[in-house]
């Protein structure tokens, strides 16, 4: 049946489109038409805004659980949790670990990814091993290493070809090799974890890596003689670069410098989220590390290192609006096509475009999640 939503603004790729109505057909995306339809059912929104699902492409767990449990049950308490974030689709973000360990939760993700009844997973960012010890972070440095095409390959083979994002440190051995093999084979190379140099980040980028995790964070920082990831992270052309805006992580002046420098177009609202996401305070683990949740943060037992984050992709969507870095459409798009273009999945999910499943979200004026919708049908109501 035909379904037209009603809305007081309609959020596309390039405009947002007042008072208007989004028709769906067959759990697809139709069209936009400021003309009342005809025929059909109409779902009145007209109080509010309608938006693309957002896309969290850099997410290690939530509701307990982690993508490096390996446990299938909790990829699917994962996935349906997140659509309460206003999440509709994601790449679960594997850690530092052994082979075996990565072996295993790939081959996993890609036997069971379609089997998913909230958020669609979209492929799989594998976060290391191949990182340097100096900005290890919450990564295991006995796992580290050079960059590994074998593995890569096998990685991907095993996850059903589901890899398409891969971090690695520059200052590795056999980084543009390895760059160069992974772009043939569809699978986007980021920097992180590195003492890299600018020239050294930069050599990557030239090589085909795209994206900067978590900018700021686990990096070689900026200075006036000596650039380092941070300053790559914000000069070079036609990169994307991830900040986790949870007021935590990254000073808010901070993450104004890279909106200024990338664009909404190019800077990518990630949360690196734990599996001590939407569980309140108290004590937690990631990969082999116990954590502390307290005050909204999330910090390794033993160093006070911060440990990824609790952060809810909607709720980095409104901190950078209250910071006034971005506009409500500007941080929307932020967090929904400017990631899933930074991983070419643009044509699957990120924006409200003809002959896309409907995925979207409701949002009222304060930018509070009111409603996710997957397909057309509503999955998640707010109380």
């Amino acid at each position: 049946m035909v379904k037209h939503i009603v809305a007081k603004e309609i959020i596309l790729p390039n405009e947002v489109v007042k008072n208007a109505y989004l028709t769906i057909d067959q759990g697809k995306f139709v069209g936009v038409s400021t003309d009342k339809p005809s025929k059909g059912e109409v779902i009145d929104y007209s109080e509010a805004i309608v938006a693309p699902g957002l896309v969290d492409t850099h997410i290690h767990g939530y509701k307990g659980f982690d993508v490096m449990d390996n446990d299938l049950e909790g990829l699917k308490i994962m996935s349906e949790g997140l659509l309460s974030c206003g999440v509709t689709s994601w790449l679960p973000t594997t850690l530092t670990a052994s082979t075996e360990a990565l072996d295993a939760v790939c081959q996993t993700i890609g036997t069971h990814y379609q089997e998913m009844t909230g958020a669609k997973i979209r492929g799989v960012f594998l976060e290391g091993p191949f990182f340097t010890e100096k900005y290890k972070g919450a990564q295991n440095p006995k796992y580290m290493g050079d960059p590994s095409i074998e593995k890569l390959n096998k990685w991907n083979q095993l996850s059903d070809n589901l890899v398409n994002k891969i971090a690695i440190a520059p200052e590795r051995k056999g980084v543009s090799s390895f760059i160069r093999f992974a772009s043939e084979n569809g699978i986007k190379t980021a920097l992180a974890h590195s003492d890299a140099s600018f020239e050294e980040a930069e050599a990557a980028v030239e090589a085909g890596a795209n994206i900067f995790i978590h900018t700021y964070n686990g990096m070689s920082g900026l200075h006036h003689r000596n650039p380092g990831m941070v300053g790559a992270a914000l000069a070079l052309d036609n990169v994307y670069a991830e900040v986790i805006c949870d007021g935590y992580h990254v000073h808010p002046a901070a993450a104004k410098v890279v909106k200024k420098a990338r664009g909404a177009e190019e800077m990518v609202l990630v949360t690196d989220c734990m599996r001590a996401g939407g569980q309140g305070e108290g004590h937690s683990t990631l990969g082999e590390f116990d954590v502390v949740v307290k005050d909204g943060q999330a910090r390794l037992a033993d160093s006070g290192n911060l440990a990824g984050s609790i952060l809810e992709l909607k709720d980095s969507v409104k901190n950078v609006v209250k910071w006034g870095i971005a506009t409500p459409e500007e941080a929307i798009r932020m967090a929904s096509l400017a990631p899933a273009k930074s991983v070419e999945i643009d044509h699957l999910c990120g924006q409200i475009a003809p002959g896309l499943e409907a995925d979207f979200i409701v949002l009222n004026d304060e930018l509070e999640l009111l409603a996710t919708y997957l397909d057309g049908e509503k999955r998640y109501q707010a109380n």
